[in-house]
């Protein structure tokens, strides 16, 4: 078995002023955005997008990731010590980031500045997509350096069960995070990547992306330990509350997908705008 290497989640310490590396991981994941998002202009084009407009979203991208998430977190997940004491929304020193808070922050981001250029929302959410697990990768990555959001108990004979003393025990644990990185990360990044590759219909890279987010991310809530404070969730209805949040956005998806498919309605709908 393998022991959970005790990091330090402060990359650089200059007394009072302190760098988290997971602050770096979301810059990584703000710099990869813009540079695979320029690198994908240049390849496969877009109907409105221009490097200095890449740059531009960069702001609204930004703030509606670190925005929604705290507040998805918040509210998604602990809504009434946060209602309770509003002003700790404030603390996000002490953690709490939510992916599906996050999702939603970006998507109001996508619709302003869509809207702001006089174009579609969908024109921009297809060509967003693609950009997204990256940034989970990266996520995730910081979440195991921060040593949270551990997995659940496993069997000795896994060959890399990891044993994380801060969870209070010395039983063996999936490696959590790392299957987060791996399937939210880079398996969504090659699936997103390959399916968008090719001239797709408005919507439909859209609508593969929650499909395709939601299974993955269902599937991994198996070996993720849940937070105590919703362990009641799971004993009560079998499934985590992550795994009850992707059950509406995988539905979204196969919705976006389906009309996008038939009948070109999101592509009627931008240009009706």
């Amino acid at each position: 078995m393998l022991v959970y290497p005790k990091l330090n989640p402060v990359a650089i310490n200059f007394g009072i002023f302190k760098v988290y590396w997971y602050g770096i991981m979301y810059l990584m994941a703000f710099l990869f955005f813009v540079y695979a998002g320029k690198w994908r202009l240049k390849k496969y084009g877009h109907s409105f997008l221009t490097k200095k407009l890449i740059d531009d979203f960069m702001f609204y991208g930004a703030l509606g990731v670190i925005v929604g998430g705290r507040l998805g977190y918040c509210f998604f997940y602990e809504p009434i010590k946060y209602l309770t004491h509003p002003l700790d929304i404030l603390k996000t020193w002490t953690g709490g980031m939510s992916f599906h808070g996050g999702m939603l922050g970006v998507f109001i981001a996508i619709y302003f500045f869509a809207k702001s250029k006089k174009h579609g929302f969908f024109e921009l959410s297809d060509f967003v997509a693609p950009l997204i697990p990256m940034g989970l990768f990266f996520g995730r990555i910081g979440n195991f350096i921060n040593g949270e959001l551990i997995g659940r108990v496993t069997t000795i004979n896994l060959p890399w069960a990891m044993i994380y003393p801060q969870s209070g025990s010395m039983l063996p644990r999936h490696p959590s995070e790392i299957y987060e990185a791996l399937g939210e990360g880079l398996l969504l990044l090659l699936l997103l990547w390959i399916y968008a590759s090719k001239p797709r219909k408005v919507g439909q890279v859209s609508g593969f992306f929650l499909i395709a987010y939601g299974m993955i991310r269902f599937c991994l809530e198996y070996f993720r330990e849940p937070d105590y404070f919703l362990r009641d969730v799971v004993e009560k209805t079998g499934l985590s509350m992550g795994q009850w949040y992707c059950v509406p956005m995988m539905v979204a998806g196969g919705i976006i997908f389906y009309l996008a498919t038939k009948n070109k309605f999101f592509t009627k709908l931008d240009k009706s705008k």
